[in-house]
């Protein structure tokens, strides 16, 4: 079905969209070459409410429905993808958990700051030899009377130079498999948490990657987040809700390169003519338009169904598939569209082109997509529908 946005929701988007292209816009080349993480703009995000906005009120956050935020996500996404990866994580991932399992002196310790923008937070799940598989995870966390010691290195974590806390996975019981994973609030400073590597990356460039090292960091209790054993629901559950966000990030950064493939064929001229006039051209832009709206509707499926609190894991990774396999294929498209031109830095297509790279990797890589969508499938019991059945 096609959505029609509310009357609230157009709004939102309307006010990000204006904002993204006024702001987010203005310094995101230069940010991509210098590797700049735009503090200041996460702080002016934070005043709009972009950096919490499916918490309640009450926790400083805007208590705003998923569809508002993957359209406002989508908006910051089309002028800086790197911004829009910490406000994705933040919201989706680290918001969300505090969320769903803080106690009340967590949430308002720790959630409404982080809903207001005042703090970064980063999520330590993948490791150097556990990614796909959190199960294989080798961080662990040891009782010691009212602390916990945790020990172990997280890799690939988003704003893991510049966070304030991190979420930590690590396992409190070896022999109960996924059962066994727990999530630990762990601020910097914590003596024996180090931030490790800096990835120079291909895309992405303004938002830090790190390694998060762990060397005997001792952790009080009471900054377990949830239950024992609750790390790989809480991880799960982040995921099929960030999965959505990687989604609306394709979607922008496709939209960014699609209309930057319009705007330079109908100014380039070949053989007397704009380009434009080409059929090959207008096909091409005939079928990108198409993936695009595609991508969209599934997106604001996925998000209509989370936000009527119904399964939607299935048609989570279904929107990530598609919009990060997507954007690929949109960003490939422009580039070639701008021939030589395409391949320098003198035109935007080229980083479009390196930040949609890692949208079918992280949170999920296409081939774990569709080993969930397969398995949601495979497992559904519901009696399938006859020929005569309607």
């Amino acid at each position: 079905m096609l959505f029609k946005l509310t009357e609230e929701q157009q709004m939102i988007q309307d006010m990000v969209r204006e904002f993204s292209r006024k702001v987010i816009a203005v310094t995101a080349d230069e940010r991509d070459k210098s590797k700049e993480y735009p503090a200041q703009n996460f702080k002016k995000m934070g005043k709009l409410g972009l950096m919490g906005m499916m918490i309640p009120e009450e926790y400083g956050g805007e208590n705003a429905d998923t569809i508002s935020y993957v359209l406002a996500l989508s908006e910051i996404a089309y002028s800086c993808a790197s911004t829009s990866v910490v406000m994705s994580v933040q919201n989706s991932i680290i918001c969300e958990s505090f969320n769903y399992f803080g106690t009340e002196e967590q949430k308002k310790q720790y959630l409404i700051p982080l809903a207001q923008g005042k703090m970064i937070g980063a999520f330590g799940l993948t490791e150097p030899e556990a990614g796909s598989d959190p199960v294989s995870q080798a961080t662990t966390a040891v009782k010691d009377g009212d602390h916990y010691i945790i020990n172990g290195t997280k890799r690939f974590i988003t704003s893991g130079k510049t966070c304030k806390l991190a979420l930590v996975t690590a396992k409190t019981d070896e022999k109960t498999g996924h059962k066994g994973i727990s999530v630990f609030i762990v601020p910097k400073g914590t003596k024996g948490f180090e931030v490790g590597h800096v990835e120079d990356k291909m895309g992405l460039r303004a938002s830090d990657t790190t390694d998060l090292l762990f060397d005997n960091c001792r952790v009080p209790a009471e900054n377990m987040l949830g239950n024992e054993g609750d790390g790989f629901k809480m991880a799960m559950r982040g995921l099929d809700a960030g999965r959505i966000g990687i989604a609306a990030q394709s979607l922008g950064v496709a939209q960014a390169a699609f209309d930057a493939a319009v705007k330079y064929a109908k100014s380039r001229k070949q053989f007397g003519q704009p380009i434009s006039k080409f059929q090959a051209i207008r096909f091409q832009i005939a079928d990108m338009a198409v993936q695009i709206e595609a991508a969209k509707q599934l997106i604001l499926s996925a998000a209509s169904m989370k936000d009527r609190k119904v399964d939607y894991s299935k048609e989570a990774s279904i929107a990530k598939l598609y919009a990060s396999e997507m954007v690929n294929r949109i960003t490939g498209m422009a580039l070639q569209m701008h021939g030589g031109y395409g391949f320098t830095k003198d035109y935007p297509v080229e980083r479009y082109y390196r930040d949609a790279r890692v949208f079918t990797i992280y949170e999920g890589t296409s081939e774990i997509q569709r080993i969930v969508i397969s398995n949601k499938i495979l497992r559904d019991k519901r009696k399938p529908l006859t020929n005569t059945e309607t």
